[in-house]
């Protein structure tokens, strides 16, 4: 079955850290684009991050630069990512998404 499976979301203080995977099973991220992305209950779903598969380059959404960081791990096969300096304006659900298929969301927190 091909699924991506998104973890590592909670609860947590303005100005701290959270780490979220995306596991793929069913398919490669060597072979395929993938990003974050989010919705809180006021929005529509955007894109966070996301990097190529080719070249390894990263797109930012500008009010999370500098402070979330994409990667992928191809051995893996997972993708994470590494989000610091947390604000409230950051709590949504958090999904992944790669050719179109998307994750089940995982919720993220930033309590003021």
């Amino acid at each position: 079955e091909v699924q991506l499976q998104a973890s590592g979301g909670g609860l947590v203080q303005t100005g701290g850290s959270l780490n979220l995977s995306c596991a793929a099973s069913g398919f490669s991220f060597a072979n395929y684009d993938i990003g974050w992305f989010r919705q809180d209950p006021r929005r529509e779903r955007d894109g966070v991050s996301c990097i190529s598969h080719t070249d390894g380059s990263t797109f930012y959404k500008e009010s999370v630069k500098g402070r979330f960081t994409i990667s992928i791990d191809k051995a893996k096969n997972t993708m994470t990512l590494q989000m610091n300096s947390l604000e409230p304006e950051d709590t949504a659900v958090y999904y992944c998404n790669s050719d179109g298929l998307w994750g089940q969301g995982t919720l993220v927190t930033v309590s003021s």
